[in-house]
């Protein structure tokens, strides 16, 4: 017991949370907000560089607050838990639906590094030559680069605002020199900011990248917190591909025991040890059908 809590209070110590001039500055003018995001995002690639940090964990969390913002704002009822059970708990020949295709996009954005090929797959009605011609669209520092993409993507093909919001994020990790795409812009968005243009739409992504910058890195810190405890109870599992089990909660948002490297009885066994020792949780409150994750 003693080996584990020093590796979830080192945790907790070594991942800083953002200066409270950053949290709780509210900037009013333009130059303001930009100030502010520019704090955020330069603390939050500080954060990035830590390699113990669950990084891929982080990305499919952030993947699932992108969908569900995106659903929300077209009108649809779905939230994280039904994208969720839409997803994961999907059997060969069946269909997600479309807001479990909300879904699969964002999974699919983060989960490789960045590159046109990777944005394909996870926007296949779109060819690569658009995506490609989309993606260098905006110009500039970050932001500005991000918010030319959006408009331009918009302009283009009005209907696409899930691509223009993919490839807006992606931008904005490309000029900033992450190797994946993190939704950030995505989910601090409101649904009246994407149909502003010009200086108002540089504006509203500053404050957008502000709110999720800072909310961004505690969910970092909470995340590796979580993984930190995980990790230090996986030497306590003996069942065979306990190990492969243990990495793909390290990664994964949620996985239903039936997708363990287990048979299902010794799987549906793990993931209850798991949660007995603190380092999973059962993220449905259903006793059929559950799904499990840091």
């Amino acid at each position: 017991m003693t080996s584990q809590k020093p590796a979830i209070s080192d945790a907790r110590e070594t991942l800083p949370q953002p200066p409270a001039w950053v949290t709780q500055g509210h900037g009013e003018t333009p130059e303001d907000v930009a100030f502010l995001s520019g704090a955020a995002l330069s603390h939050l690639h500080l954060v990035f560089t830590r390699d113990d940090a669950p990084h891929a964990l982080l990305r499919e969390r952030l993947a699932l607050r992108a969908a569900e913002v995106r659903v929300t704002h077209s009108g649809r009822p779905e939230r994280a838990a039904d994208l969720r059970d839409a997803v994961n708990l999907l059997r060969d020949g069946d269909l997600p639906g479309p807001a479990g295709e909300v879904y699969l996009a964002w999974r699919r954005a983060v989960e490789r590094p960045l590159s046109v090929a990777a944005l394909q797959r996870a926007l296949p009605d779109h060819a690569p030559e658009a995506l490609d011609r989309w993606l260098v669209a905006g110009q500039g520092a970050p932001v500005p680069r991000a918010a030319g993409v959006l408009e331009v993507v918009r302009a283009d093909a009005p209907r696409a605002q899930l691509a223009a919001l993919i490839l807006a994020d992606a931008a904005l990790a490309q000029t900033l020199g992450w190797s994946h795409l993190v939704p950030l812009l995505a989910t601090g968005l409101k649904r009246a900011d994407l149909r502003l243009t010009g200086a108002e739409l540089h504006f509203a992504c500053h404050r957008a990248l502000h709110a999720a910058g800072i909310e961004t890195t505690r969910l970092l810190i909470d995340l590796t917190r979580r993984t930190a405890r995980l990790r230090a109870v996986a030497p306590k599992l003996r069942a065979k591909g306990a190990a492969e089990a243990v990495a793909l909660f390290l990664a994964r948002d949620a996985i239903a025991p039936a997708a363990l490297p287990l048979p299902d009885r010794a799987a549906r066994r793990l993931c209850d040890r798991l949660v007995q020792l603190g380092a999973i949780r059962e993220l449905t409150g259903r006793d059929t059908f559950r799904l499990y994750g840091v």
